[in-house]
């Protein structure tokens, strides 16, 4: 099936299944981005578990990719949505020319059915992840902002304290530093991405925009990235909540519901964050001698994985056009939970 051998392709060009479904969703219409997690589906299950990297595999549990047909996908999917034969031939012909247009990635997973590597390493403890993630959205939807910061605090120091744990029990292994791609929202997509970057840095990782496809390419230790995931995601919802509201509150018309104030809103938003989680000190009681090694060896390992992944980026500027938009955005970021509580040992 040409569909197939073109998905087969795109996994060969570094694409990952949600990857692959958000840019037919993002480019396409609804018919397509449900056909083609019916073809990803079917690419990938002839692979035995094991040789399916846990990461791949929950990319294709998130999307919902199974097979749940007999025979033809074409006419089993046909028949599912209540299609003629011709309108999905001519989804399905969409869909293949849209395929193999994708571009080359670097790729940052072993295939299904290659080898995969002897170690692969765990991130957040499941526990771990499900009380920083319940943690998380209180801190999101509760209107007190003491009753958030505590419970963002607290997050916070559940994802550090892990992380430094996991270091030192894995003191011995060699430095492994890994990759992943975060999606976000087309609109501002820029501007939101300055705040994935300043998150990044916050937790020894580096991150490179891809403007034309709407993610984010971050590189560094598996836990360290997962925290990333978690963290820039409630504060990107915090301050679009935030922005939102200022706008709700001003007359139609008015600056505050402009594109450049909004704009601004999340710059200044970024910004802000990144002097917070820059100024937060080094609690004594997480300083150990012991880490500093562990942690200038993972700094090493993710700086050259960096290197060898992207050897042309540049830097970009965001212009700020309104300084009332600046202004909310800090005043925004001031109360955003981060939690001042936040704990971490730096590489160095």
């Amino acid at each position: 099936m040409e569909l197939v051998q073109a998905v087969d392709t795109a996994w060969e060009r570094g694409w990952l299944p949600y990857d692959v479904r958000e840019m037919v969703s993002r480019s396409l219409d609804e018919s397509a981005a449900s056909l083609v997690v019916d073809v990803i589906a079917l690419s990938c299950s002839p692979h035995v578990s094991s040789t399916v990297h846990p990461r791949w595999q929950q990319q294709l549990d998130e999307i919902g990719a199974s097979v749940w047909w007999e025979g033809p996908l074409l006419e089993a999917w046909a028949s599912r949505h209540i299609e003629t034969a011709s309108y999905t031939s001519r989804t399905a012909a969409r869909l293949l020319d849209f395929l193999r247009r994708l571009p080359t990635l670097p790729r940052i997973l072993p295939l299904p059915g290659d080898a995969l590597m002897s170690a692969v390493r765990a991130g957040l403890d499941p526990k771990v992840l499900n009380r920083v993630r319940a943690l998380l959205a209180k801190a999101e939807s509760t209107s007190f902002p003491e009753e958030a910061e505590a419970l963002s605090g607290k997050a916070q120091e559940l994802m550090n304290r892990h992380a430094l744990e996991r270091a030192m029990l894995d003191a011995d292994l060699p430095a492994l530093a890994t990759s992943r791609r975060m999606w976000l929202d087309k609109s501002y997509f820029k501007e939101k991405s300055q705040l994935v970057h300043v998150v990044s840095q916050a937790f020894r990782s580096r991150a490179v925009a891809y403007d034309g496809f709407g993610f984010v390419a971050l590189v560094g230790d598996e836990v360290d990235l997962e925290s990333v995931e978690l963290l820039s995601t409630s504060l990107l919802v915090q301050a679009t909540r935030a922005m939102v509201a200022v706008g709700g509150k001003a007359s139609k018309g008015s600056e505050a519901r402009s594109r450049p104030f909004r704009k601004s809103f999340l710059v200044a938003f970024a910004s802000r964050i990144g002097e917070r989680l820059t100024a937060v000190p080094e609690p004594a009681d997480v300083v150990d001698e012991r880490l500093l090694p562990v942690l200038a060896d993972r700094k090493q390992a993710v700086d050259t994985l960096f290197d060898e992944m992207f050897s042309r980026t540049r830097t970009t500027r965001v212009t700020v056009r309104s300084a009332a938009g600046w202004g909310a955005g800090r005043a925004a970021a001031d109360v955003a939970d981060i939690g001042p509580g936040r704990k971490t040992v730096t590489s160095g």
